[in-house]
């Protein structure tokens, strides 16, 4: 895995230090990656344009993430400070130990165009999260899961072809990322 040393900016992307990303990753225009601890990123990780990641966890291999998604905090700011106007009030970036919830998305992921991923959530491998969905809770492996807040509505593949699916990718070097 690469680490990056400084933030990094091409094309106007900005990937901070407590990145790390691995071989073959790519990233549209204006499309930022910032973590309160650390993201790891998979191999072959594709940001489509104007996509923002402010989460610590981590993401698979060969993960496409289509333009103008989020995968951000649901904490990002404590909201019951007495006496605190919001503006003031503790974020994530002071208190990563207190209000970060790290995310996991498994490898072979597919987020669509739109979408916002929260914290605190997994997703499973080999899974499609539909254009402009809102995802709030845990989505399982092999699932195409749409709406706000998102929910399955069917299956990427049926068992036996999930099976032959991962065999194939396992073959080629991926490692599942995920048991959900």
């Amino acid at each position: 895995m690469l680490r990056w040393a400084k933030s990094r900016r091409n094309y106007r992307t900005t990937v901070t230090s407590n990145i790390e990303v691995g071989t073959g990753f790519r990233a549209g225009n204006n499309s930022i990656v910032w973590a309160p601890r650390k993201l790891t990123l998979g191999n072959n990780v594709h940001l489509g344009s104007n996509v923002r990641i402010e989460v610590d966890g981590t993401i698979g291999d060969s993960v496409l993430i289509a333009n103008s998604a989020g995968i951000v905090g649901r904490t990002d700011h404590s909201t019951a400070e007495v006496g605190v106007p919001i503006t003031e009030t503790d974020w994530v970036g002071r208190s990563p130990a207190r209000l970060s919830q790290p995310v996991a998305i498994g490898s072979d992921v597919w987020i669509g165009y739109g979408a916002v991923v929260l914290s605190g959530v997994s997703i499973g491998d080999s899974t499609v999260i539909g254009a402009g969905a809102v995802v709030t809770r845990d989505i399982p492996a092999n699932s195409i899961a749409v709406g706000n807040p998102a929910r399955v509505i069917g299956r990427r593949f049926d068992e036996a072809s999930f099976a032959a699916h991962w065999a194939k990718l396992t073959s080629l070097g991926y490692t599942r990322n995920s048991e959900l």
